[in-house]
């Protein structure tokens, strides 16, 4: 497996991507807010002090036109090492009267004409009188009547190794805090992924037919999520699978058990043991037991159909009543023997709309189950109550009733009740479920409800009508 295409490389990558630009766009910020910042400071502080030097030196040259230059002098290399700056006093024709740092001793007049008493900023060298390109603040005042210039003036170096200093704290600290965050970074990544290893685990023993592995109940939402909808699969799997191998091994005993019977007869015919005069009987025996193996490939066909959804129903409006008298007629010799009365079919026309074939099979498979179960002098009972755009019918029998356990099993594919192979050996046990399934495919749904020793009852649900209409 690729390491860079796994999630957590690319977990990885992409946080540590993200705090990287994180980083490179926080150091351009912070380069440009304390080149900002200290630009702002060094003007507003050489404004300041220019300012009160120029008061001094006026001052002092109107107190001591003789000897003010000393006093200023000294005044001007105290504010120099206060402020961190290099002051210039110049006179209107650009002789520099005096200076504390190197540079020349004349300054372009014209220069000079931009600055006023309230002080004016700028960035030059003014013509190379200062050696380099630097930050200025020049303020103008008169003494005695000449005009003088005070020129406090930074180099831009200074402001390059203020930025400097600050960018090398930044990045040693950024280089600590990033092998911090990679680590935490690293750990949660590790964190996150881990479940989906596990879950790659457990998918390949599901994979291979192991059921009964399962995931624990994660911290995360997501996986927490993820881990109860897996391990629902699971168990769903693992019902398919008991389900898969008991509809084999029902299918395995329904084929076997009248094949066996037919290679039997066959056999017997064949060898003698069988003599002719009997063969006839034997033969409807075959007959019969084909007409099962037919009965129960039908149905399997059906069903498979059905949940493949390949079959699809051709709706149409019909008369709930006209299946259920025909599939009476088909039973009236059993309905004669059993001396069974049927009620509820005395009603107005109840109109259904789905696929007729599909529900005289319904009607079909409910009422031979009702035969089958009724009471000797019993009944047979129906009902329609329309409920909107469905009709809720009810086919219900006297007789002996289901137990209260057996009522969920009835619609399971082969289950027969001990009563029902007693009474017929040649249903396959597919009957009822093809019902529900006739029945969901239409929209509707089934219930059974019987009372032990009084009644059994199938409660249904079909259209009886387009819900567009």
């Amino acid at each position: 497996m690729n390491n860079r295409k796994s999630i957590f490389f690319k977990y990885f990558a992409i946080c540590s991507a993200v705090i990287l630009v994180s980083f490179c766009c926080l150091g351009t910020v912070l380069l440009l807010v304390s080149s900002r910042y200290f630009l702002d400071e060094k003007k507003s502080l050489m404004l300041k002090n220019a300012k009160a030097l120029a008061l001094f030196s006026a001052e002092q040259i109107i107190d001591d036109p003789e000897g003010w230059k000393e006093q200023v002098s000294q005044e001007f290399k105290s504010y120099s090492i206060s402020c961190n700056a290099d002051f210039l006093l110049c006179s209107e024709d650009g002789f520099v009267v005096i200076k504390t740092g190197s540079a020349e001793d004349g300054v372009p007049a014209d220069r000079l004409k931009s600055f006023n008493s309230e002080g004016k900023y700028v960035y030059s060298s003014l013509g190379g009188a200062l050696g380099e390109t630097c930050h200025i603040m020049g303020v103008s005042f008169r003494g005695n009547g000449p005009q003088y210039y005070i020129l406090a003036y930074s180099p831009k170096s200074a402001q390059d190794n203020y930025v400097r200093n600050i960018m090398e704290i930044f990045i040693v600290s950024a280089v600590l805090v990033l092998i911090v965050v990679m680590f935490l970074v690293y750990f949660a990544a590790t964190k996150l992924t881990s479940p989906i290893t596990e879950i790659a685990e457990v998918a390949k023993k599901l994979g291979s037919g192991d059921f009964s592995v399962t995931l624990p109940d994660y911290d995360t939402a997501e996986f927490r999520q993820l881990s109860i909808a897996f391990n629902e699969m699971a168990a769903n799997l693992k019902s398919y699978d008991t389900m898969r191998n008991s509809f084999l091994a029902n299918v395995s005993h329904e084929l076997r058990t009248p094949m066996t019977s037919i290679g039997g007869f066959v056999d017997g015919m064949l060898d003698g043991t069988i003599p002719k005069e009997q063969q006839r009987y034997y033969l409807k025996i075959i007959s019969s037991e084909v007409n099962r193996l037919t009965r129960l490939v039908k149905s399997m066909l059906n069903l498979a159909k059905i949940e493949a959804g390949e079959l699809k129903p051709s709706m149409s409006v019909f008369s709930a009543l006209d299946p259920i008298v025909e599939t009476l007629v088909t039973f009236e010799g059993k309905l004669e023997a059993k001396h069974i009365e049927i009620k509820g079919l005395d009603v107005d026309r109840v109109n259904l709309y789905a696929d007729c074939d599909l529900i005289h099979q319904v009607m079909y498979n409910l009422i031979e189950n009702a035969i089958k179960f009724v009471n000797d002098g019993g009944y047979i009972e129906f009902s329609f109550n329309p409920v909107g755009y469905m009709t809720v019918i009810s086919i219900k029998n006297s007789g002996e009733g289901l137990e209260e356990d057996e009522l969920p099993l009835v619609f399971d594919r082969f289950y027969k009740t001990d009563k029902s192979r007693g009474l017929d050996a040649r249903g396959v046990g597919l009957g009822l479920n093809i019902v529900r399934s006739i029945i969901q495919l239409h929209g509707g749904k089934i219930m059974v409800r019987s009372v032990k020793g009084e009644y059994t009852e199938f409660v249904f649900t079909l259209p009886n009508k387009s819900r567009e209409d």
